[in-house]
């Protein structure tokens, strides 16, 4: 099989599995969306959906989220990974909204990367699922599987952002970075499958023989 043909294999065969692609971070504006994916680095939706509606609660906008101590940010995720850290960028991050961009979140790749704590990935996320711009925020199940059906050598997330970007049309970018994150955690998961053993890795490569050994983020 071609590659274009594996994109278009890849296409139609994720649309059909996940025609609707909820955002996994619970969230309800771009702002509870920026700090949920800021909090989601190095941990799981999962986790990051535990912690959020407390604070939240506490601090459900830039200027609320501002107030509060960075003690009390930490209280409140104190079970994530790298929590110290993450507290005091949402707290100093909130502060930036309000005195950059008079409390709203800005809707520009620069703009938003100036802040603490939000790289590249953090502003696509954003950028995509709150504004619409499309963009195509790399994880490792993408970065994965991306190797895995032969789209991109994995040689960095940059290239595997840019190899994807040129294979795939732009309005698709949006849904199906989703599309891909939830094939990757639901079917060709890290040691579940090997590049041999999910249907789409057995569709696209039906006589591979070695397993693919993926280069890590």
């Amino acid at each position: 099989m071609k590659k274009q043909e594996r994109v278009e294999t890849i296409l139609r065969r994720l649309q059909e599995q996940y025609p609707q692609t909820p955002v996994p971070l619970d969230h309800s504006d771009p702002f509870t969306l920026l700090i949920a994916v800021l909090l989601s680095a190095q941990c799981t939706d999962k986790k990051v959906n535990e912690v959020t509606p407390a604070l939240f609660a506490a601090g459900p906008d830039p200027a609320a989220m501002a107030r509060l101590e960075e003690s009390e940010i930490l209280t409140h995720i104190r079970q994530l990974g790298l929590a110290k850290t993450k507290a005091k960028n949402v707290k100093r991050l909130a502060e930036l909204l309000l005195e950059r961009h008079g409390g709203a979140v800005p809707d520009s790749f620069e703009a938003l990367e100036a802040l603490p704590g939000v790289g590249h990935k953090t502003a696509s996320v954003v950028m995509s699922q709150a504004f619409g711009v499309p963009a195509f925020p790399v994880d490792t199940h993408i970065h994965r599987l991306a190797q895995r059906w032969g789209l991109s050598s994995g040689e960095s997330v940059e290239q595997t952002e840019r190899d994807l970007k040129r294979l795939f049309p732009k309005e698709a970018w949006n849904r199906l970075h989703l599309q891909i994150i939830f094939w990757g955690r639901e079917f060709c998961t890290a040691r579940g499958c090997d590049g041999r053993h999910c249907s789409m890795c057995r569709e696209l490569y039906p006589n591979r023989r070695k397993p693919v050994i993926w280069r890590k983020p």
